[in-house]
């Protein structure tokens, strides 16, 4: 080892008047991974479909339409919950999606959608904000499990093959055509806005 590396060493470990240098430095990391880890647990955690019902506004309205898609049950099993299809996977997006998300916090407080009938009236004005993020991120959260390279035509209806063609011809993505996927249509959409 050189001797500007074993000095630089030296200092670390020499004693101060009340802590070394890299006492300091280890506490400073052990608390840094117990608040990366407490972080990411909270993150997680918000992910769950548990969390996402856990208030009545979306268990006695969207969830109780969700139960009815093929998102929830299918053949194959696989189940996409709210967070598939509303949180970004990858970190920096999903930040800038939950800092966006907390503003739903105000709308708890405030009661703006606490009943079916202030629901229904603000529906539209939901999706519309849905479909903007989907359609500017090119659908990435539907990506994560659909993809027009994993597609087989063949084993699609026809019509269905027809129109994944056209969309990928016209750069179209998942949420042009697909609205009403999940949750019922909004009444009072544009018949553009009915894909």
């Amino acid at each position: 080892m050189s001797d500007n590396a074993s000095g630089f060493w030296a200092k670390l470990k020499r004693p101060s008047t009340k802590y070394s240098l890299l006492a300091l430095l280890s506490v400073g990391f052990i608390s840094g991974i117990f608040f990366w880890g407490g972080f990411n647990t909270a993150m997680e955690a918000t992910n769950t479909l548990e969390f996402c019902i856990s208030c009545h506004e979306m268990r006695d309205n969207v969830y109780v339409e969700y139960k009815e898609t093929i998102h929830y049950t299918n053949r194959t099993g696989v189940r996409a919950v709210c967070s598939d299809c509303h949180v970004p996977r990858d970190w920096g997006h999903k930040m800038m999606r939950k800092v966006q998300a907390s503003q739903e916090i105000y709308g708890k407080i405030m009661g703006t959608i606490d009943t079916k009938e202030k629901f229904e009236a603000k529906r539209l004005e939901l999706a519309t904000h849905e479909w903007e993020r989907m359609k500017k991120s090119d659908s990435r959260e539907c990506r994560n499990c659909h993809s027009f390279d994993g597609m087989n035509p063949e084993k699609q209806k026809l019509r269905a093959a027809k129109m994944h063609k056209i969309a990928q011809d016209d750069k179209k993505t998942c949420i042009d055509c697909h609205k009403g996927i999940a949750h019922h249509k909004p009444k009072g959409m544009k018949e553009d806005d009915d894909d």
